[in-house]
């Protein structure tokens, strides 16, 4: 495993509509996140995007980042979840 990262899970779901990628991205790079990896689909009207994100140059604390996507998500919308790589994968070895 890479201690060398800080990976985080970020799932991005609601109605689409225009800036959503351009808002959480925006608000990421504002909080020195890089994103590491990212997929998109629109399906029937409805958004859905997950990234992978590395939060060890982040400015900010895992759970202010959350909390702040959770509210940016209700600005816009949408439904913004984060979840710790770690957390993310024994979750889903079960």
């Amino acid at each position: 495993m890479d201690n060398t990262m800080d990976k985080v899970i970020i799932t991005v779901v609601g109605k689409d509509t225009v800036g959503i990628i351009a808002k959480v991205c925006t608000y990421l790079s504002d909080s020195s996140v890089n994103v590491l990896d990212i997929s998109q689909t629109i399906v029937s009207g409805y958004f859905n995007m997950m990234m992978i994100v590395d939060m060890s140059e982040a400015t900010k604390s895992f759970a202010e980042v959350s909390d702040q996507l959770d509210e940016l998500g209700e600005n816009i919308g949408v439904t913004i979840k984060c979840q710790k790589e770690e957390i993310f994968e024994m979750m889903h070895r079960i």
